[in-house]
């Protein structure tokens, strides 16, 4: 059975700007299931569509992006700019880590700039802890505990800082420079926030901000393209680099 790694990011295209190339070296290169989660379906990210046109409008780009790696997408079911910790919301995360039984986990910094990473990050950080314990969340319904922690994973911030401006440094990269098109390509599936971003962001060319990034993290380490993570480290959780190991992290 192929090991799995799982990504749960706030919102549609997030995992595409900040860990893509990175699930798609572990699917090509390694043979691992990947699954995509977001806690929203990204219902606020629109100007022009009502929330329940651009929820369906969005649910279908992420449905594309994963399935350009052969990805499975879920949306734990969250609403933009309403994904804060709460019992119902940790119950959602715990089941859909028990469900999908990763090795690797994803999500976002502790600190960024938007606040539903931040609380995304605090969530499935609670949930992967909560995962293996039998008694949380056990009953009629409920799945079997998982066997262990997974390794867990902070990808970058946006643009690398934290909301006071202070720059946060990766405790390593991978090297994305051999899939950056099919990077590109995925999150060209979301072509509905080329026109949201220009409105409340003020920034265009959504694809070219990506290629900029992972170029600025990629000349840190001599390559052409890379993506940043930190591991957490905490008492309890797996201690060694699965994932530098893996992928030669640098």
């Amino acid at each position: 059975m192929a090991e799995i790694a799982l990504a749960v990011l706030a919102h549609p295209d997030d995992a595409e700007f900040l860990c893509a190339g990175t699930l798609i070296r572990l699917a090509r290169e390694r043979q691992w299931a990947i699954h995509i989660a977001t806690m929203t379906a990204g219902d606020c990210g629109s100007a022009e569509h009502s929330a329940a046109e651009i929820t369906r409008i969005r649910r279908s780009e992420a449905v594309a992006s994963a399935a350009t790696i052969g990805a499975t997408y879920y949306c734990v079911g969250e609403r933009d700019l309403n994904v804060f910790y709460s019992k119902p919301t940790l119950a959602r995360v715990t089941q859909l880590i028990r469900a999908v039984r990763p090795s690797l986990l994803f999500t976002h910094s502790p600190a960024d700039y938007h606040l539903d990473h931040e609380q995304t990050s605090i969530i499935v950080r609670a949930a992967a802890f909560a995962a293996p314990v039998p008694l949380f969340q056990a009953g009629e319904g409920s799945r079997p505990a998982i066997d262990r922690i997974p390794h867990l994973y902070y990808c970058d911030a946006l643009e690398g800082k934290d909301p006071f401006g202070q720059s946060l440094p990766p405790g390593f990269r991978i090297d994305i420079s051999a899939v950056i098109d099919v990077k590109k390509s995925m999150l060209a599936c979301h072509a509905s926030q080329r026109n949201w971003l220009l409105h409340h962001h003020g920034i265009d060319e959504y694809l070219t901000a990506m290629l900029d990034w992972s170029a600025a993290r990629g000349r840190e380490c001599g390559v052409r393209f890379a993506e940043g993570f930190r591991q957490h480290l905490g008492h309890s959780y797996p201690q060694n680099n699965l994932l530098a190991d893996l992928l030669a992290g640098v």
